[in-house]
């Protein structure tokens, strides 16, 4: 009788870990998926530049040292085209 009990239990916990299994493989399968959707509705869109603004200039002095100080910039904005 005893051996026949032992035998049960094995057989119960052996049953729970494939179900374990079973469940993380199922939700590393959803997971997956998602993210290949992802992907997929992602390649779709792309983006391009907006707008573009260039910005050169000199200042006046430099309180610290009275030297000119030379200003560049560049700002560029993206949009999500189809």
């Amino acid at each position: 009788m005893k051996y026949k009990t032992l035998r049960l239990f094995q057989k119960r916990r052996n049953a729970r870990r494939i179900k374990r299994t079973t469940e993380k493989g199922v939700q590393a399968l959803i997971i997956g998926l998602a993210l290949v959707l992802l992907l997929l509705v992602g390649c779709s869109y792309r983006m391009v530049p907006n707008e573009t603004k260039i910005e050169y200039g000199t200042t006046e002095t430099d309180a610290k040292n009275s030297k000119l100080q030379e200003k560049k910039f560049i700002t560029q904005t993206w949009k999500w085209k189809q």
